[in-house]
């Protein structure tokens, strides 16, 4: 079942080419250094004091057939915080997919082989057309916490999303994910292209400093009835005050 997404969303990986990759790094002052025999890279860089990372190469989610493009920053949030943004057609082909799951009596897969991001669709309530703005007709949203994943959407996390759409097809996988305490921006590339890295980077910059600061607004505001527990952001405000450092 899950292959059909490797026929839906992605291709046949081809060699890649990293000079112009190179070039780009150089002028950016990130480091950049190649693995798995040239197959695929990886660039480290800060925002602030934020340290974050990019990696290029085979991708790790079956709803992703070609080469995969992700960022990755360790911040420090509460663990126990889940969030999900991604593109509407993934979404319904992933819920196609469970809904075929169910019908055909394999229910157990959905914990043992489904990826994450699927089985968070079935366990939490998606945010609605007008919560989700002038994202709604390409991108859905759910979290554990729906008012913080609003706050976190609001401004200029919102208005990025909404500027890169212009550039990527409807059908083309993006997923934004919160999960123990690391924030990560995944999306089909098949070969290493430093204008949609760069385009993405700025995306993933502003949902850093936006997750930053809607944490920052949660914690000094008294909120009831959540099902995150009050230790897990008092720990996330000590991890920001000693610069989110772990």
């Amino acid at each position: 079942m899950l292959g059909s997404f490797k026929r839906l969303f992605g291709g046949q990986a081809k060699p890649a080419e990293f000079g112009s990759l190179e070039d780009w790094a150089a002028k950016k002052g990130l480091a950049l250094r190649r693995v798995r025999d040239g197959e695929g890279c990886v660039i480290e860089g800060r925002l602030g004091s934020q340290d974050w990372r990019a990696e290029w190469g085979e991708s790790q989610r079956s709803y992703i057939a070609c080469a995969e493009y992700r960022l990755i920053a360790e911040m420090g949030l509460p663990k126990d915080l889940l969030a999900l943004i991604l593109n509407r057609a993934l979404m319904e082909g992933m819920e196609k997919a469970v809904f075929e799951q169910f019908v055909e009596g394999v229910q157990t897969r959905l914990d043992t082989e489904t990826p994450p991001e699927m089985r968070w669709l079935v366990m939490f309530q998606k945010l609605g057309s007008t919560e989700m703005g002038p994202l709604k007709d390409r991108y859905a949203a759910l979290s554990t916490v729906n008012p913080w994943l609003q706050s976190w959407l609001a401004g200029p996390l919102s208005d990025a999303m909404a500027r890169a759409v212009r550039h990527v097809d409807a059908d083309e996988p993006v997923v934004i994910t919160i999960s123990k305490g690391r924030l990560t921006l995944r999306t089909a590339m098949p070969e290493p292209d430093p204008n949609r890295m760069s385009m993405w980077l700025g995306v993933f910059e502003h949902a850093l400093r936006e997750a930053r600061r809607a944490v920052n607004d949660w914690t000094d505001t008294p909120h009831t009835g959540t099902s995150t527990q009050p230790s897990s952001w008092s720990h996330s405000k000590a991890a920001r005050d000693d610069g989110g450092k772990r």
